[in-house]
């Protein structure tokens, strides 16, 4: 990673109050049934960025923790940018569990919650796409793959999945590739290979038969699915980055803010296991105010970029 890139989060006090801004985001996005923190670090413009802070998670780092040389330490994992990112994100989940019940309104208001991220979404499209420039027919090709990926993934029925330690590890690295990959929600994945339930009722009882596989298979698939990532950013580029664009509109069917909605009651809680878009007027919920709200969304991702010169930036070959 280069310096000016890294100064990002370490030279200026702005600049680490912005990347907690991002954070914040993500961590919002979280608790929205469907979106992923992936998805907001994608559109934020932070995505590249914090792949490659995870990937330096090494035997780099182990040799500079064994020599006891923190500073480097600290500069090769982009740690600074990491604990703004972090602090965002926890700031987040408290103030939209505790402060303002976001869980609750998604069942009570779906309308307004999904609105905001639906414009959020579309308008990172648009910038996105107007940054990577230059879309031939190929290109379009690439949107497309990505889209119907998307879909496809958006709509998967749940099926009866082994409780095999196996099991638990390959949902572990699912589930954790799910979250970093925009327009994908890991607790969604979960859902969907009928291991949410197991795997929060085995954190609930510290149950660690099925905690010790679904650490490892997440840590293997962060760990291994961070770096094809990066490698194929920096092979191929803009046919990457148009794919998951297009995971990104794939997603947009599942936060399109007029939605028939089949929730299942997990641990005491209702989550979203299937949804199904219908017209406005199907849904007898005002467009006037969606719209709004949408516009909402649109404006902060416009006001977020102006102020971190959010930008799609090449990192350095992996």
């Amino acid at each position: 990673m280069t310096a000016a890139i890294r100064s990002g989060a370490t030279g200026q006090p702005l600049a680490s109050v912005v990347v907690v801004l991002k954070g914040f985001c993500m961590g919002a996005a979280d608790v929205v049934p469907g979106v992923s923190g992936g998805t907001m670090a994608f559109i934020l413009g932070i995505y590249e960025r914090l792949l490659a802070a995870i990937r330096a998670f090494d035997v780099r780092l182990l040799r500079l923790l064994a020599t006891r040389d923190l500073s480097a330490a600290v500069r090769h994992t982009d740690l600074l940018f990491l604990i703004a990112l972090a602090a965002g994100i926890a700031l987040a989940l408290f103030v939209f569990t505790r402060v303002i019940p976001l869980p609750s309104l998604i069942h009570t208001d779906p309308v307004p919650v999904f609105s905001v991220f639906f414009g959020l979404v579309s308008a990172s499209i648009l910038v996105l796409l107007r940054h990577i420039g230059g879309i031939d027919a190929v290109g379009i090709g690439f949107i497309a793959l990505g889209a119907v990926i998307g879909w496809l993934i958006v709509n998967l029925v749940p099926n009866e999945t082994p409780d095999a330690a196996w099991f638990v590890f390959l949902s572990g690295a699912v589930a954790i590739v799910a979250m970093i990959l925009p327009g994908i929600s890991g607790s969604f994945v979960l859902l969907m290979l009928r291991k949410y339930a197991y795997v929060f009722d085995a954190i609930g009882r510290l149950d660690f038969a099925v905690l010790i596989p679904f650490a490892l298979g997440a840590a293997c698939g962060l760990m291994l699915f961070t770096r094809v990532l990066l490698w194929l950013i920096g092979r191929f580029r803009t046919g990457t980055l148009l794919t998951i664009t297009g995971l990104l509109i794939g997603s947009l069917w599942l936060i399109w803010p007029f939605q028939l909605r089949v929730y299942e009651t997990i641990r005491g809680k209702e989550r979203l296991i299937s949804s199904t878009p219908v017209a406005p007027w199907e849904s007898g919920e005002p467009l006037g105010w969606a719209l709004v709200w949408m516009a909402a969304g649109l404006g902060a991702v416009l006001v977020i970029e102006r102020l971190s010169g959010a930008r799609v930036r090449r990192m350095p070959t992996p």
